[in-house]
């Protein structure tokens, strides 16, 4: 199973969607705490799922499974949290909410998780991603940079 993630910053639309469309993902899985934020510009949810059915030919759903608490996301953002604690807690939510269990890994199959962040080296979606890799076995994930 193909899992990719992807973040929107210091990208163009030109270069953001270009990397969707040459992926093959079928889907768009946005994983974002708030994907409706002003900061969001051409990856602000109203848009989004046009552009990426026009432009790739790919669906589009927020899952909010995979998101950080508000709590979390104001200390990694805010205060400034140091990364190996927020990425303990933040595996520790994933197990907490059993995703590994209980999304359908069908509707996963061949999707790019989508975040923010540029790298996925300090990024949530790779914290999925892995996540899931570890629980389910046979899933090779792509950071599309």
């Amino acid at each position: 199973m193909n899992l990719h993630t992807i973040g929107f910053t210091k990208k163009s639309a030109q270069t953001f969607f270009a990397l969707l469309r040459d992926s093959g993902a079928r889907r768009l899985v946005d994983v974002r705490l708030n994907p409706g934020g002003q900061l969001s510009g051409f990856a602000k949810q109203t848009d989004l799922a046009y552009f990426l059915r026009e432009l790739c030919g790919m669906d589009y759903v927020h899952m909010p499974v995979f998101s950080p608490t508000p709590a979390m996301f104001q200390g990694i953002r805010k205060l400034h949290r140091h990364w190996p604690t927020y990425e303990r807690e933040f595996l520790a939510l994933m197990e907490e909410r059993r995703v590994a269990e209980t999304v359908d890994r069908e509707s996963l199959a061949n999707s790019v998780l989508l975040c923010s962040e540029h790298s996925p080296d300090h990024c949530h979606r790779r914290l999925v991603a892995e996540h899931l890799q570890r629980a389910w076995g046979d899933v090779e994930v792509v950071h599309l940079v």
